[in-house]
């Protein structure tokens, strides 16, 4: 096997499957390696004079900072975004690749719970959410009341619940009564509190911060219902009086919850919230694609699968916006583009920051790259809507959804949206769950599988050493999304990931 990777014949770099000494030849003999090259990280194949756009994938990843010789490494030291800052002129070519979706003639099933409105779960959680970072400690207790290792009675006779969670937050007071801020964080709750991975919720608040529980239930026109309860630490005379009465109202919730069972239904009830975290330079050559042939299966069998991580397409966006349905959806994406800009330079930062440095360490120089590889997560069908933060997503097929990069706050997002499944991609070795939705994680090579499988779900590394099709490695995460949908429990659930990945975004002073 050749020990680097072409990607396409006009890439300016290669990419190396293995570490590469100085003096080895690559490209048929015609390119000497100068230095040591890590695995996954690129090495140039031409002179490339300082200014000048390097390529990958066919596409700019930045401009060389330092003249370039053939088999010098490429990386921070000698490529950056340029002088615009990555500002060069894309293509948008809205609708230039849109083609309708052909659908598969007889869809998969999966054992899903189907709830009393017709939608259909794959978990069946009680949560405990909070209005305010105040209420966190109770939200725990009463959640920690019911956990099946330190109190295995609490549950034992109500074996189809599959536990009761808290998931508190670090904000809620401290913000605005009004604007954008505190209307995020009022979406994101009332996405988690309708839920349909919840059978049944309690929020719990202090009483007299910003994000009045009262307020909250009429702006997201929420009621409460015997399965869905609240009430705030003062009001109920203090912490302890608190935690008994949520707990009190947890067991009230059980036997209804109890009444639940698995049943054959179609794959369209899935929503997969497409993640990619701790990202390296194999992650848009192996686990992204293979993810993205998964997402082309999906949405061919009628369900839904939404792409977000907005700072993680940027200079990517003109491969969406060329598959956008209609030019109203390509638009609303590029408006988001925009609202990124913006808000980077308010705040004094800008788009290239995101790469964090295990990213550079893996093999990743600028934003540009990464985001190539990244919207390789989304497959190829058409760009059906695009969503702001933690909206409901109602459209079937592929979607966008605008959230930070950040994982936990990106999925938070997705969750509150309604994803009742995500798969994360990571080439670093991301420690990451995503209750009440469970997460499956896929190693985009096989140093990290092999360093780190208890916490990996599949292997994509087989793409770039084994000789593993993306076709057949997204066939394999298909039926993986099959398993876990009906039950199968993934490693992040089994060691219990989730509760402290709910990050809501908070956009906005804290005062």
């Amino acid at each position: 096997m050749e020990p680097v990777i072409r990607l396409h014949p006009a890439d300016d770099v290669v990419i190396s499957r293995q570490q590469m000494l100085s003096g080895a030849t690559i490209e048929n003999g015609t390119v000497t390696v100068r230095g040591l090259i890590p695995p996954g990280h690129k090495i140039a194949t031409r002179r490339i004079a300082m200014g000048e756009p390097v390529r990958r994938y066919n596409q700019i990843i930045g401009f060389a900072s330092a003249d370039i010789e053939p088999g010098a490494h490429v990386h921070v030291h000698n490529l950056g975004m340029g002088a615009e800052g990555g500002a060069f002129a894309r293509d948008y070519a809205i609708g230039a690749d849109a083609r309708p979706t052909e659908y598969v003639a007889a869809p998969r099933t999966f054992r899903g719970i189907v709830r009393s409105d017709g939608r259909v779960a794959t978990r069946n959680y009680l949560g405990v959410l909070t209005s305010v970072n105040c209420s966190a400690t109770v939200a725990r207790a009463i959640a920690s009341h019911f956990d099946r290792e330190t109190h295995p009675q609490a549950l034992a006779a109500y074996p189809n619940v599959d536990g009761v969670i808290a998931l508190a937050m670090g904000t809620g007071c401290g913000m605005g009564a009004s604007g954008e801020g505190i209307d995020i964080l009022r979406r994101t709750l009332a996405g988690y509190a309708r839920h349909v991975n919840f059978c049944g919720v309690l929020m719990v608040g202090l009483g007299c911060e910003t994000n009045q529980i009262s307020d909250l239930l009429t702006a997201e026109h929420l009621a409460e219902s015997p399965l869905f309860r609240t009430f705030n630490i003062q009001e109920t005379g203090g912490t302890r009086k608190t935690v008994l009465r949520g707990v009190e109202l947890i067991n009230e919730m059980l036997p209804h919850a109890n009444q639940v069972s698995r049943t054959d239904v179609p794959v369209s009830h899935l929503t997969i919230g497409l993640q990619c975290g701790g990202s390296d330079g194999y992650s848009g050559i192996s686990a992204n694609p293979a993810l993205g042939a998964a997402v082309d299966m999906r949405v061919r069998h009628g369900g839904t699968a939404i792409l977000s991580d907005t700072p993680e397409i940027y200079g990517a966006e003109h491969l969406l916006t060329r598959r956008a349905a209609t030019p109203a959806v390509a638009q609303k994406l590029i408006e988001r583009i925009h609202w990124w800009e913006d808000y980077c330079e308010r705040n004094q930062g800008e788009m290239n920051n995101n790469p964090s440095a295990g990213n550079k360490a893996g093999g990743l120089t600028t934003i540009l790259e990464k985001s190539l590889g990244a919207v390789a997560k989304g497959g190829t069908t058409r760009l059906e809507a695009v969503y702001e933060y933690a909206q409901s997503v109602t459209a079937k097929g592929f979607v966008y959804m605008d959230t930070p990069g950040y994982d936990p706050v990106s999925a938070t997002g997705q969750v509150a949206g309604g994803a009742n499944l995500i798969c994360f991609t990571t080439g670093r070795g991301s420690a990451y769950g995503c209750a009440p939705s469970p997460s499956i994680k896929l190693a985009t090579n096989n140093i990290l599988w092999n360093r780190q499988q208890e916490d990996i779900d599949i292997n994509c590394g087989e793409i770039v050493d084994g000789g593993v099709s993306i076709a057949d490695k997204g066939a394999e995460i298909f039926e993986a999304m099959i398993r876990v949908a009906s039950g199968e429990k993934t490693k992040s659930e089994t060691y219990g990931y989730g509760q402290n990945e709910f990050v809501p975004w908070q956009i906005g002073a804290v005062m």
